[in-house]
């Protein structure tokens, strides 16, 4: 028995390249990741706004971004700007997410989109009432390793998937990002939240969340969770574990993933994580009873490179008029899983989604 899967993983160049961006937000993630993944697509990038006006125009300047607008509104104002990349706190969005709307732009919203699931609903809402798109940056969906596995399960290589497995075990330099040290709820709400996007993106929306928190014994002055366990639980049987460990500071890093299926595995790694920033690309191999382990290759990473995955995804679903892949209701969930976590940490119990989205099992 031979193996001939060829999995799909290039981010699509599709339509609406020329549409024209504007970006809210000149921190390190716009000139570290947004920035470099649309220039080397060739977006068009026509305006940046920030409180910081100084940092707005020195990342203009590296960038060749020829208007620096005084403000969030006087930029969704501009005739010459079609989309918006938001890229600000995550209790400042809901405020820029009103503004963008009322002046009827589209817009790509950063993750969390919310601090809770209410705000969530209400910002989709906003959008909505607007008539324009709002899509999230759940950018890991398009990291080649997830995305090629995405792919190959959608393909049938491993069968039925019967359990899924990302487990990190890393040291993260938190001290880089004061805003997240200093918040009460820090791997779940900034981290992990990809881990569960990028399962929800395979697996489909659990029924039931069970997650334990814990600290790192000399983390402070970091507040949050930095040690988790989480598990979903589907309507099938089957389960999934995000386990993440940003504390590991005397052992080799691990940053792995696994979906096993009735007909063979995936096994990968994140390769950004073996040396963040720097990185290196994922791994993935393919296992299947009777066949030689077929090894894919990639030559890209997931920061800066899958950046480019939901705002290439939203220009095309505004050229060709369709729902963007992480539309805003679409990705209400991922917020929805994150919170069933952090109540099943708080109360000591597992906690079907529903309770928090309010909707029947």
């Amino acid at each position: 028995m031979t193996n001939d899967y060829s999995p799909r993983w290039r981010i699509e160049p599709g339509a609406g390249r020329d549409l024209r961006i504007g970006i809210i937000g000149a921190g390190g993630i716009v000139s570290g990741a947004h920035l470099p993944a649309y220039r080397d697509a060739g977006l068009n990038v026509v305006a940046i706004t920030d409180l910081d006006a100084d940092k707005a125009r020195s990342v203009a300047a590296d960038f060749d971004i020829p208007v620096v607008a005084a403000s969030a509104e006087e930029l969704a104002a501009r005739i010459d700007v079609d989309v918006v990349d938001v890229a600000v706190l995550p209790w400042v969005q809901p405020q820029i997410v009103g503004v963008v709307a009322a002046a009827g732009k589209h817009m790509l919203c950063q993750k969390p989109l919310a601090m809770d699931y209410g705000t969530g609903v209400t910002m989709v809402e906003v959008a909505e009432r607007a008539g324009v798109l709002l899509a999230v940056n759940h950018q890991m969906r398009w990291d080649a390793g997830i995305a090629a596995s995405r792919d190959l399960v959608e393909q049938g290589a491993i069968g039925t998937v019967t359990e899924a497995q990302i487990q990190v075990s890393v040291s993260t330099p938190l001290h880089l990002w004061a805003w997240i040290a200093e918040m009460p709820h820090l791997d779940i709400k900034v981290h992990s939240t990809h881990y569960l996007d990028a399962l929800r993106s395979i697996l489909g929306d659990p029924i039931w969340v069970t997650s334990i928190h814990g600290r790192y014994p000399e983390q402070d002055p970091v507040v949050g969770e930095t040690v988790t366990k989480t598990v979903l639980e589907y309507d099938d049987g089957h389960q999934a574990l995000v386990a993440t460990n940003h504390y590991n500071q005397h052992g080799e890093p691990s940053a792995e993933f696994r979906f096993l299926g009735t007909e063979g595995m995936l096994a990968g790694t994140i390769g950004l994580l073996y040396d963040y920033p720097n990185g290196r690309p994922d791994t993935l191999s393919l296992y299947r009873e009777g066949a030689q382990v077929q090894a894919f290759e990639f030559d890209t990473m997931w920061l800066p490179d899958a950046f480019l995955g939901p705002m290439s995804d939203l220009l095309d679903a505004i050229a060709t008029g369709r729902e963007p892949i992480t539309a805003g209701r679409l990705m209400l969930p991922t917020l929805a899983v994150g919170e069933a976590a952090y109540r099943s940490a708080e109360e000591r119990r597992s906690v079907r989604l529903s309770e928090i989205t309010g909707e029947d099992a």
